[in-house]
């Protein structure tokens, strides 16, 4: 029924209890797609759970270690904001694997999207904000491993800034390439403008558009930190979304878009303070995928957070990302 491929597990099952992460998001949003017809069984590839190798690519063998013998300090399990389990463990790797496999159909296929997936809080020692292990990091660390690209960008539509994502991925001595203009101009009104903030790519570029007045409090340089105001609106934000993306891609030339299509732009949503609506994001979701269609990038979308007071607000509009990417590359 699809022209690509999903990847999921009814094993995605988060076991946290009750939480403002809802922890069975994943298997509503495959249920969702199923009962209005957009996919069925025959689109769905299940993964296996990621290597330590896999991990290593990433993260410290330290932590690896701390997170499989249950030996995390009081303070790194505070930090993880989940309760600690070795099922939590065990369901991270199968999420990471995820990512992994979805990553290799997406340069096969041209797309290819993950129900789970987009924890890019978490950094190379620790996890942080609901992430154990940065999945996206280690699915492209695998494709350059494994010689299939050499340059990828990060797309983190998510409302909080990717801080694990833009350390890992951190600036080195590399010569900077020239940067994308540096825009200042007023949005709308009197109200602040979103500052862009560009630093050199090195093998990976990385794009966030972010509530700058959100989690976390520290935010390590991305490529391209779009920091929006509080309240930024459907208008607004496809705007800047438009002007990162039409200016950085010519620039960089990547051969894989890895988009963390994140519901918490929401209006309605608990842990988010920008003002989209339920069609400004599926507006986003088919920016992002006519703009990957028609340059010829291979992309990868994995879900990420969302929070709405509602939940089937946030089932709503995972599942018409898909949808989206349904209808653009049919």
């Amino acid at each position: 029924m699809l022209p690509f491929k999903l990847v999921y597990s009814d094993e995605y099952y988060l076991p946290i209890g009750e939480h403002v992460f809802p922890s069975n998001k994943y298997r509503m949003v495959w249920q969702s797609l199923q009962a209005l017809g957009i996919a069925d069984s025959s689109d769905v590839i299940t993964p296996r759970p990621a290597s330590d190798a896999d991990i290593l690519l990433v993260h410290t063998a330290m932590y690896l270690n701390k997170l499989k013998s249950g030996t995390l300090s009081a303070r790194e399990e505070l930090e993880l904001e989940v309760p600690y389990s070795p099922e939590l463990v065990k369901a991270f790797l199968l999420q990471t694997g995820g990512s992994i496999l979805a990553t290799d159909y997406a340069l096969n296929d041209g797309i290819c999207i993950h129900i789970g997936g987009g924890f890019h809080h978490a950094f190379p020692d620790h996890g942080e904000g609901f992430c154990l292990l940065n999945d996206v990091a280690i699915g492209i660390r695998r494709m350059q491993q494994s010689g299939r690209i050499a340059r990828a960008m990060t797309l983190d539509c998510d409302v909080h800034q990717g801080n694990g994502t833009a350390l890992i991925f951190g600036h080195g001595e590399q010569e900077p390439f020239p940067p994308p203009p540096v825009w200042t101009a007023a949005m709308s009104g009197e109200r602040k403008p979103a500052n862009i903030r560009n630093t050199s790519p090195r093998d990976v570029y990385t794009i966030s558009l972010h509530q700058e007045n959100n989690y976390p409090v520290w935010k390590p340089q991305s490529s391209m930190d779009v920091n929006l105001p509080d309240g930024t609106n459907d208008d607004e934000y496809l705007l800047w979304l438009d002007r990162a993306l039409s200016q950085t891609i010519p620039y960089f030339e990547p051969e894989l878009l890895c988009y963390i299509a994140g519901a918490d732009p929401y209006i309605h949503d608990q842990l988010g303070g920008l003002a989209l609506s339920i069609d400004g994001l599926r507006r986003r979701d088919e920016y992002v995928f006519q703009t990957a269609k028609d340059t010829g990038i291979p992309v990868v979308v994995t879900l990420a957070g969302g929070y709405a007071q509602n939940l089937q607000d946030t089932i709503q509009i995972h599942t018409n990302t898909i949808a989206a990417a349904k209808q653009i590359f049919s």
